[in-house]
């Protein structure tokens, strides 16, 4: 449960447009909210406080394209392109999934990613519901979707699963508890659905219609824009533009095939781009234009992608090369700058989720982390910004807050039995998917 709470003599980043940084401030939670943020003890507060002297507090990162269920899959099959990974190892494995097995492996990656201090992420999978309840019990913030498919012609939105799933998913969960769990529209991508494009205007009526947001796979690789313009006529930013699927705040995950003109498109319609750079780079799909695309007007937020094509959601190392590698490609050490960085990790994906986190601000979701800055690898600290996105890495993380709830603090999960979930993992879902 959520209790009031008074974090004192902290450096906060306050992640607003002028990159302020408070030494010695305090910041009051109350009811799942941040209350106040400033240089002064509030008067008056009587509730639990903690001292946060030597660290850093800053927003909880938002993971904003994630596969959380596929943990299990960490480092299988390396060494192939996307479309051979997926066909000749991701897809043979996926096949074998049961509930059980699903919510072992969630927990696997909601433990990850909650030790890296992210607080909050859009998950694009399948068999929601198991997932959906790990992250209830986990205490994270998500945003759900099912990646639809339309693998041969023939559509009827009364018996197709995906549309069948989307319904039950908005009627049981959109906006459950306050917002902790919500529901969004989805496709997979272009490539697994264009054998019946009703699914796609389908599902932007249905977005459209219901309030939701919505999520798909974006020219991820060179193969899958050439064959969408080679189909249609069309790059998939295009084709989906007309099919209605812009008109709703929306994410676009990888990017990295994208155009000028769908740029133009993206930043017109509000559509956030989601930099996955580790998964990017370990298939060889490519490196997103991601300076050229925030100068054209696209919010960029940041994402893991799955583990199985990233092998890790330490979202330090994600921030860190989404900084070094534009700055290397483009020899300009100012490409992605260090704030930029960080406001991918955080203000950016709250707008990507249309949540109110990823700020430092009264009305704000208390999604707060905690950064041990007596550590060895950030000593000494010239700039926090620098330190944070240069230096740090997951295990610096002490606390991990989400929604006023403390659910990680000082290496222990308040929330989750690891021990539990590890011989859950040994004992059936290892041997479910791989034998």
């Amino acid at each position: 449960m959520a209790t009031d709470l008074l974090i004192s003599n902290v450096t906060a980043l306050l992640m607003d447009p002028a990159h302020t940084v408070l030494d010695r401030a305090y910041v009051q939670v109350s009811e799942g909210k941040i209350v106040s943020v400033g240089q002064t003890r509030p008067q008056g507060f009587d509730g639990s406080q903690l001292d946060g002297r030597g660290q850093v507090l800053l927003p909880g990162f938002v993971n904003a394209h994630s596969h959380i269920p596929m943990t299990l899959m960490r480092g299988y099959g390396g060494g192939h392109g996307l479309q051979d990974w997926l066909e000749g190892y991701i897809f043979p494995a996926e096949a074998r999934w049961d509930d059980r097995a699903i919510r072992a492996a969630t927990a696997l990656g909601a433990a990850e990613m909650i030790a890296s201090g992210i607080t909050c992420i859009a998950d694009m999978y399948m068999q929601n519901e198991a997932i959906i309840q790990v992250l209830v019990e986990a205490g994270l913030s998500a945003n759900i979707c099912t990646g639809a498919l339309a693998l041969k012609p023939g559509f009827d939105p009364d018996t197709h699963p995906e549309c069948l799933l989307q319904r039950r998913l908005t009627e049981r969960w959109h906006g459950w508890n306050g917002g902790q769990i919500a529901i969004d529209a989805s496709l997979h991508a272009e490539y697994t659905s264009y054998q019946e494009p009703a699914l796609w205007t389908w599902m932007a009526r249905y977005a459209q219609d219901h309030g939701l947001g919505f999520h798909v796979h974006l020219s991820e690789t060179e193969r899958e824009h050439r064959d969408c313009l080679q189909r249609h006529g069309l790059t998939p930013a295009a084709l989906f533009e007309r099919c209605g699927l812009w008109d709703v705040r929306s994410i676009a995950a990888h990017c990295v095939w994208t155009t000028p003109a769908d740029w133009d498109i993206l930043a017109r319609h509000g559509v956030t781009a989601v930099h996955a750079p580790t998964s990017n780079l370990k298939l060889g799909s490519g490196v997103a234009p991601i300076p050229a695309m925030r100068r054209a007007g696209v919010n960029i937020a940041l994402g893991t992608d799955g583990v199985s094509s990233n092998n890790a959601t330490d979202f330090f190392f994600d921030m860190k090369l989404a900084a070094i590698l534009h700055n290397g490609v483009s020899r300009d050490p100012t490409a992605v700058t260090a704030w930029e960085a960080l406001e991918m990790a955080t203000v950016n994906g709250g707008k990507a989720l249309g949540r109110k986190t990823g700020r430092l601000q009264p009305g704000y979701d208390a999604d707060l982390i905690l950064v041990d800055f007596d550590a060895p690898n950030l000593i000494p600290c010239h700039d926090v910004a620098e330190s944070l996105v240069f230096s740090a890495h997951g295990s610096n993380v002490t606390m991990n807050m989400c929604r006023g709830k403390v659910i990680y603090k000082d290496g222990q999960f308040l929330t989750l039995d690891l021990d539990a979930v590890k011989k859950e993992l040994a004992d059936y879902a290892m041997p479910k998917l791989f034998g």
